[in-house]
């Protein structure tokens, strides 16, 4: 679970919390339960839409064998983590899997491991090399990026920068002060001023998507779509060599990814909707 996940979560309990505490105010009785279950039932259902891609919606599909066609000729199963086509009696089944072997960070940040990083680049053919060594089919590697807002990402460092240095203060004062801890939380500070200050010198921060598609073929959408599986988990067991944690995409990201292979979004705002974002 990220950070952005953890403050949704958060932000619903705080709602949950002040409905309790304010159901007083109802002057007790049915009309403070009613308030009670309505919070709670109100912080179920959005708890329940947070994984509704990933949990929810999948299921719904399969149980009721709901299928979509995102385009002519093409189904997404109702398992939704394949598109399929049939084309002469033979069925095509495409899956992708999350894939961010390069995320993006800003010039200069880690300075201090600058030598390794050069080191590690410089190993990347031969590691890559090593990765898909053992793959018996062809695979897509995308990349897809943008710029994003900069008044928007230097807001959420300051506010980020102000924690830190809340959790610094909070740190120092405490009765034994831990010094590994307040060394962390400086670094963390000093990240977080480098970031602003790349921005202020003109650097524009990217999001950057990417992801592996791969196509496995049968003589039925069964045959199709277990041989798909059968190449996915490949995939993660390959790339596990580097460090990676690699997950098959399913739900409404399928056909967000199914769409990127025919158009790109018109503009900044409308592709980093769909972004998230590496801090």
């Amino acid at each position: 679970m990220d950070a952005e996940a953890i403050q949704y979560l958060a932000f619903t309990m705080i709602i949950v919390f002040l409905v309790l505490i304010l159901s007083s105010v109802f002057g007790g009785g049915i009309f403070s339960i009613i308030a009670v279950i309505i919070a709670l039932l109100s912080a179920g259902i959005i708890l329940i839409l947070n994984f509704a891609d990933y949990l929810l919606f999948p299921a719904i599909t399969k149980l009721l064998n709901i299928t979509f066609s995102p385009a002519r000729n093409y189904k997404i199963i109702n398992t939704q983590d394949a598109v399929i086509k049939n084309i002469n009696g033979l069925y095509y089944a495409t899956g992708f899997v999350s894939m961010n072997l390069f995320p993006y960070s800003f010039k200069e940040e880690n300075t201090a491991s600058l030598e390794e990083d050069q080191i590690k680049l410089m190993q990347a053919p031969e590691s890559w090399e090593k990765a898909i060594m053992n793959l018996d089919f062809p695979f897509k590697f995308h990349v897809f990026s943008c710029g994003l807002s900069v008044q928007k990402i230097r807001d959420e460092l300051e506010g980020k920068r102000s924690f830190q240095e809340f959790e610094l203060s909070k740190a120092q004062k405490a009765d034994k002060a831990d010094s590994m801890a307040i060394s962390g939380i400086q670094s963390k500070i000093n990240i977080i001023k480098a970031k602003i200050d790349r921005i202020s010198q003109g650097e524009r921060p990217i999001a950057t998507l990417m992801y592996i598609e791969t196509t496995a073929v049968g003589i039925s959408e069964k045959a199709a779509t277990d041989n798909l599986s059968a190449q996915t988990k490949q995939l993660q067991l390959s790339f596990s060599y580097l460090d990676l944690s690699i997950q098959r995409i399913i739900g409404r990201e399928l056909y967000v990814l199914f769409e990127f292979n025919f158009s790109l979004p018109l503009s900044f705002e409308e592709a980093a909707q769909y972004f998230d974002q590496e801090q």
